[in-house]
């Protein structure tokens, strides 16, 4: 049953149709892995009895010949969907018994495909941060090992690192991530996966436990560029509950991921050079460049100049918006409540004094000043007419280039131990996402050679709007040259 954990979604489906596998076998081959993997805390909440019998529902509808596209495939779904009847909280202390009387869209999407649910997966407390080690249960462990200190404990990314630390670790075929400023992509290149975000607008948020709404977008983990691709078909398109969602059609991914990339133009931004990039990331990028010029494409020198404010604009924007989506949190309506309050306004303070973790409150007190009347025109409001320079400077760069190339993540995965301590150093590690979340466009970590300590490190495709044909395409090409050495 070992070797199940090796096949992709592809592979999966063939045997289960054939009944060379049963879905419940799938199923307890990946309950078992994920309890095998339990010191690496990537689960808060194991569905093993619901996975077993959404497992027996599809090979029902395997016996009949009924089946869906994704029958029986077991998917870890990070703990910010909020799941019907199942506990979501977001890994934090304010939604530690929130029950959700309803489905999101995604997780319904990918349910009514047939996926089976082995658990919810650990992350950053709202998906604030960039290590999972912010998370009201106890942070998630990559289960990559330096191989020059294999005893040290390294961080699988964030915020969805558990969702990434399952599929590194073959506890679950994929899974689903949110991508807020790199929050899919940085975790994938640590763990040695992939990892995309579509297009702002091209899936549903409705559902997802917002941080920062113009930010947020739903993403997907697996071991390869085209099982990202079968689930990008089945989640993404419009949604009636999200008037945020585009009407964009919803293309045949898979069919175009091995499609020829010859005469494509790539580009490569000067502008992520930045002071102090290591060798190692610049021969990384060296030998994606000669991937895709192998494969026919043409590298292209561009300019993206409005990039080098891009990490302040993002931590302008992102805590400003999670400061207005948090007043919900009141301890009136739902999540953490003080025993004994006074009045209204202690009720409040303490309530949220009492079920936010420190980076929440962090991010809360930065959106707070940020809202405030002596700031909001001099940071908030100067930084969204920067946030538009860098989008045009993207539109410009997509008038010369069919993608661009970049690194995904400035270092390998860091151990739990001597992580940044100093906030803004920490922040750096979303120096090369968070531009794509700006610029509302769809991006793909692909996971490309094994750096410093025998740690993965991967390299990120960011394409045109609605142009994830492309992305996955591009991202085909460099998976199939490095053929990196998964867990």
């Amino acid at each position: 049953m070992k070797e199940l954990l090796s096949w992709g979604i592809r592979e999966l489906i063939s045997a289960l149709k054939i009944r060379k596998i049963s879905a419940i076998e799938l199923a307890k081959a990946y309950i078992e892995r994920a309890q095998e993997c339990r010191d690496l805390n990537m689960y808060v909440y194991e569905t093993f009895d619901l996975a077993l019998k959404q497992a027996k529902e599809s090979d029902e509808r395997y016996a009949r010949s009924r089946e869906f596209s994704l029958d029986g495939i077991p998917i870890a779904v990070k703990d910010i969907f909020c799941t019907e009847g199942i506990r979501t909280t977001a890994c934090s202390k304010m939604l530690e018994n929130f029950i959700p009387p309803y489905e999101s869209t995604v997780t319904d999407r990918l349910f009514k495909h047939g996926a089976v649910m082995i658990g919810k997966a650990n992350m950053d407390e709202f998906a604030m941060g960039s290590s999972n080690c912010h998370s009201y249960f106890g942070a998630a462990l990559n289960p990559w090992k330096r191989n020059d200190n294999p005893n040290l404990k390294m961080v699988p990314g964030g915020s969805s690192g558990g969702s990434a630390a399952a599929v590194a670790a073959r506890a679950c075929v994929a899974s689903l991530g949110t991508d807020t400023g790199g929050s899919v992509r940085q975790p994938a290149s640590f763990c040695g996966i992939v990892g995309a975000k579509p297009t702002y607008g091209r899936c549903s948020r409705y559902g997802i436990i917002s941080f920062a709404s113009s930010l947020d977008q739903a993403g997907v983990f697996a071991r390869s560029v085209e099982d990202c691709a079968i689930l990008f078909e089945k989640i993404c398109g419009v949604d009636e509950k999200d008037p945020t969602t585009s009407p964009e059609p919803v293309p045949n991914f898979v069919s175009s991921v091995k499609n020829s990339i010859s005469g494509m133009k790539i580009g490569i931004p000067k502008e992520y050079i930045i002071d102090g990039i290591s060798d190692e990331i610049l021969s990384l990028w060296n030998k994606g460049k000669e991937y895709l010029k192998d494969a026919g494409a043409q590298i292209v020198d561009i300019s993206l100049p409005h990039t080098k404010y891009s990490l302040a604009v993002y931590y302008v924007i992102a805590p400003a918006e999670a400061y207005s989506n948090f007043s919900r949190y009141d301890g009136v309506r739902y999540g953490y409540r003080p025993k004994e309050a006074k009045n209204f306004e202690e009720l409040v303070s303490e309530s949220r004094g009492g079920g936010f973790g420190i980076e929440v409150k962090r991010r809360m007190l930065l959106g707070n000043y940020i809202l405030s009347s002596s700031e909001y025109d001099s940071s908030f409001v100067k930084a969204q007419k920067v946030r538009r320079l860098i989008q045009n400077d993207f539109l410009n760069a997509f008038e010369q280039v069919d993608a661009i190339l970049v690194p995904t993540a400035p270092s390998v995965a860091f151990d739990t131990e001597n992580q940044p301590t100093d906030p803004v150093l920490m922040y750096l590690n979303d120096i090369f996402t968070v531009v794509a979340n700006l610029a509302g466009l769809p991006g793909i970590s692909v996971p490309t050679v094994l750096g410093d300590g025998g740690l993965p490190l991967g390299l990120q495709i960011i394409s045109k709007p609605f142009d994830e044909a492309s992305m996955f395409k591009i991202a085909h090409k460099i998976e199939t040259a490095a053929q990196f050495p998964f867990l």
